[in-house]
């Protein structure tokens, strides 16, 4: 698998609470360089990123980020305000309680809100998948599915494990209409991105793909 086309499915992430201006930089213009599909940063520097950079690159962020139980009145601030300040694209997590709780009914709506609230741009639900059965993982693509969605994603990368390709292979089986597969979490090899590539996801959120990639050259 051509390097080029690796790094064309990589959301270049940087999540760290400490994160630093001079980090998100070198990020951005790692992104640019290297052709990724886009930077996914905290929404703290979605507006000063897109004042630096523009349309250079596409702008992701993450929503309800890392636990996902704030309030859907929240999330969906937090939704217009990134949309408005730059971000093309959003991350949001799942209120774990509700998945729980089988209220799914409830997380199908949060979904449905934070889309319309979204427009345009891509909306990708991170259902955090280490912490869930084989059942709600199920449940969960069909939330994703009739909520109207643009991607399922495995994991914020902030749990206790990852993405792995069961559950790529999973969501295959129980995804509908136009759903794409983000894989997120513990993708440390060349060979994992090519087989969650392999597998049908168009995106892999990390922080190491150049380190990856760059092995060997």
């Amino acid at each position: 698998m051509e390097t080029a086309f690796i790094y064309q499915h990589i959301d270049h992430t940087l999540l760290k609470a400490v994160s630093d201006w001079e980090q998100i930089q070198i990020l951005c213009e790692e992104a640019i360089q290297y052709h990724m599909a886009s930077v996914c940063i905290p929404p703290s520097y979605v507006k000063r990123v897109y004042e630096a950079y523009g349309d250079k690159l596409a702008i992701c962020t993450v929503i309800g980020f890392p636990l996902g139980y704030n309030t859907t009145e929240v999330k969906k601030a937090e939704t217009e305000q990134a949309v408005s300040e730059g971000a093309c694209e959003v991350d949001m997590v799942v209120n774990l309680g509700d998945v729980k709780n089988g209220d799914f009914d409830r997380v199908t709506e949060e979904i449905a809100i934070l889309k319309k609230a979204a427009g345009d741009k891509i909306l990708k639900v991170i259902i955090e998948t280490c912490y869930l059965t084989e059942e709600e993982k199920i449940r969960l693509c069909r939330c994703v599915s009739e909520g109207g969605a643009d991607y399922i994603k495995t994991s914020t990368g902030f749990g206790t494990a990852g993405a792995t390709m069961e559950d790529i292979r999973l969501f295959k089986k129980h995804l509908t209409g136009q759903v794409k597969m983000k894989a997120a979490g513990g993708v440390r090899t060349r060979e994992d991105l090519e087989q969650f590539l392999k597998e049908g996801c168009s995106r892999i959120g990390t922080s190491s793909a150049i380190h990856i990639l760059s092995k060997g050259q």
